[in-house]
């Protein structure tokens, strides 16, 4: 089956950028897959020495199954390499990202006797604290996740989760192939926080960190002189500011802008910065002007985090279309933020195959698929 038949049905927001000669996948993803098991309606963090228990429930793939579901839902052709076990959480992994959102894993492998990593999230009061564990990985499954010989494959963008003081040997090839690379960072555990650390920053199209991140790295008063500061080192950088928004600066053309955050009530944050980067993406294949990449992907985390679960949360294409439909029925928007979303109207699909809003984490792994 080749990748365009692999991509789920549905918009395809490069279609009028494809020609004959293309990469096979607009996006190539590698990282660990951990079964997320999310509990939500917590009133408050547990106690310890009590039980609590939680109003909701979902299990879904995580880790950088998030990122690579969020992106086929919007349309782009996916591949992911990944290491998965071979117990009943990998195969049931293996066949959600597959079988369930069209995911290329022809780069991914089944390691016989390694347990799948875990990690349970628990939601409470708009924030989450996760618990993991998982065994340390053999051989096989290290080469697959940090990129094995070969990876990745032509592509048109690659997604990179930076590590600090430590390249990827990945990341310099592809970029070298002509791979745009958009790169996102985790907490700083060793609390030097030094661009330096970031080596693979050189290669990169596009940095997203989140406010605190960006202001530790550069030593800026706040995130949006932040995101000035490190253009310096990257010609795109998007800083996350929350409640607040986005804010982000192309170095290369001198554009600037900002896009305040879509109120909604939040069920689950689980997933919400890789949908973020997501569209983030897309918008940036696709071409569009930088506020319009920072709207959508605002709106794609805001939609997301109505759902509980990672990436059985993340918006397609019926959802969006949904939200902008119902959005200009409501009496007395702001003709101001319609007009910032406008660029939806020649996206979103004429008739929507799915109602919205659409709960798609189940509350076990143990229900097989009926017919």
């Amino acid at each position: 089956m080749t990748p365009a038949t692999r991509c789920r049905a549905g918009t395809d927001p490069l279609t009028a950028l494809r020609a004959p000669g293309d990469p096979p996948w607009d996006v190539c993803l590698t990282g660990t897959v951990f079964l997320d098991i999310v509990f939500t309606g917590l009133d408050s963090a547990p106690v310890r020495g009590t039980e609590s228990w939680a109003r909701g429930m979902g299990s879904s793939p995580g880790g950088v199954a998030n990122m690579a579901a969020a992106l086929a839902r919007l349309g782009l052709r996916t591949l992911l390499a990944a290491a998965f076990g071979d117990d009943h959480y990998g195969e049931y992994c293996w066949d959600a990202l597959e079988q369930g959102e069209g995911i290329d894993l022809s780069a991914s492998r089944t390691v016989p006797g390694w347990h799948s990593p875990v990690t349970v999230s628990m939601a409470y009061e708009g924030e989450r604290t996760m618990v993991s564990h998982g065994h340390e990985p053999p051989p096989e499954a290290v080469l697959v996740q940090q990129g094995a010989p070969g990876f990745p494959p032509p592509a048109r963008a690659a997604v990179a989760s930076l590590t600090p003081g430590r390249r990827a040997p990945w990341i310099a090839r592809a970029a070298r192939a002509g791979t745009r690379i958009f790169a996102d960072v985790g907490w700083d555990e060793t609390g030097a926080w030094d661009l330096r650390g970031l080596a693979d920053l050189e290669h990169c199209e596009a940095f997203l960190p989140n406010a605190e991140e960006a202001k530790r790295y550069t030593g800026a008063p706040c995130p949006r002189e932040a995101a000035h500061a490190l253009t310096e080192h990257v010609p795109v950088a998007v800083v996350t500011l929350g409640s607040e928004g986005a804010y982000a600066v192309d170095r290369r053309t001198g554009e600037t802008a900002e896009v305040p955050a879509i109120a909604v009530e939040a069920l689950d944050p689980t997933g919400a910065g890789d949908v973020f980067v997501a569209g983030f993406v897309t918008g940036s294949l696709a071409g569009w002007p930088l506020a319009d990449r920072l709207a959508f992907a605002g709106l794609t985390a805001a939609l997301s985090v109505q759902e509980f679960g990672g990436s059985l949360s993340a918006p397609g294409w019926s959802e969006i279309g949904a939200w902008w439909r119902r959005v200009q029925s409501v009496e007395g928007q702001d003709p101001a933020a319609l007009r910032r979303y406008a660029f939806l109207e020649g996206l979103v699909p004429e008739e929507l195959d799915r109602p919205w809003p659409l709960a798609r984490a189940v509350p076990t792994i143990g229900f097989r698929r009926s017919g």
